[in-house]
């Protein structure tokens, strides 16, 4: 069995809580430069941007040197560099911290804000935003939430700790409940428990379920409805699987889809840079594991309100102008 290569320490720092992007040359290939193969590896950046880099010495190797751009291809070496950060909106919602010892973090995340950095959202991450307030920039996430999804996310606090608590997820030793607010349909029993197969190609914005064995179970209950006009309803749902968009497929499936999802049904028309008026009401509000560094039993609950059931009547007469705090 082949050994792994050991991935030497970063000889950059972090910028803004972002680590530097690594890059390790591929054993084979028919590169006679480290230049050449940037160029193909980055081609969305142009080869103006990547010679651009190398003059200024921003690429460097594992000993903290610039890398020049004539030197030669070595297989399987490690060249580090930072990434132009995108020009991002902040999201002007508080992260609040729920739980901090010395091996976890606990954060109540508001709506719109990504977990961890991903395409055009970088700096403006969960993850990015409690490395630079905390001052802990070994902090990692051990799960994600979807970046329109609010409430509870776990990071651990060392390295070293973080597959022990990425397990709970794995194993499925954490329960994770939800809570959503939807359309109302008294015709509809629950609770129940809805199991189906659900797949996501890579380049789709949407999952589907397909047929086939399911990878995905997600109990749905009612926890309370109101007659209103609009009929909608508060319900609580607790997932056994986590595949992407899980609980936003099983409920759009019952013909229930949770009020602000721009995917589901269908997909609408990307909302404005800013625009922060209709979160989706989907809530993570309660994560429950037993600690497996220190044994500890947490059971942490999200602070959070979802607007559409707090400002009801006027989500529902259309007035609602959007939170001010990331409900």
């Amino acid at each position: 069995m082949r050994r792994k290569t050991p991935v030497p320490p970063s000889p950059l720092p972090q910028r803004h809580g972002v680590d530097p992007v690594r890059v390790r040359l591929p054993v084979a290939g028919p590169w006679s430069t480290v230049r050449e193969h940037l160029v193909e590896r980055l081609s969305g950046a142009g080869a103006g941007v990547v010679d651009g880099m190398f003059d200024a010495g921003l690429i460097v190797g594992a000993d903290g040197r610039p890398v020049a751009a004539d030197a030669s291809y070595v297989p399987g070496m490690f060249v580090w560099f930072h990434r132009d950060l995108p020009d991002e909106v902040p999201v002007p919602f508080p992260l609040e911290v729920v739980h901090r010892d010395e091996h976890i973090v606990v954060a109540d995340k508001p709506h719109f804000l990504a977990t961890t950095p991903r395409g055009g959202h970088v700096a403006e991450t969960a993850l990015a935003r409690l490395r630079r307030e905390l001052d802990l920039p070994a902090l990692t996430a051990a799960h994600r939430l979807d970046r329109l999804t609010a409430g509870l996310v776990l990071f651990t606090v060392r390295p070293e700790e973080r597959g022990a608590y990425q397990t709970l997820f794995r194993d499925r030793r954490i329960r994770k409940e939800y809570e959503a607010v939807a359309p109302y349909d008294p015709a509809l029993p629950l609770p129940r428990t809805v199991r189906s197969r659900i797949v996501k190609e890579r380049g789709t914005l949407t999952a589907r379920e397909v047929p086939g064995e399911p990878n995905a179970v997600s109990r749905v209950e009612l926890v309370e409805c109101r007659d209103h006009p609009g009929g909608l309803a508060r319900y609580r749902l607790v997932p056994a699987t986590g595949q992407t968009h899980q609980l936003r497929v099983h409920m759009c499936a019952l013909g229930l889809p949770i009020l602000g999802d721009p995917l589901y049904p269908e997909v609408t028309a990307p909302v404005a840079a800013g625009d922060f008026r209709r979160p989706l009401q989907l809530l993570a509000r309660r994560l429950e594991f037993t600690d497996p560094v220190t044994g500890v039993e947490h059971r942490f609950r999200s602070g959070r309100a979802l607007a559409a059931w707090a400002s009801y009547d006027r989500w529902a007469a259309g007035t609602y102008d959007g939170p001010s705090d990331g409900q």
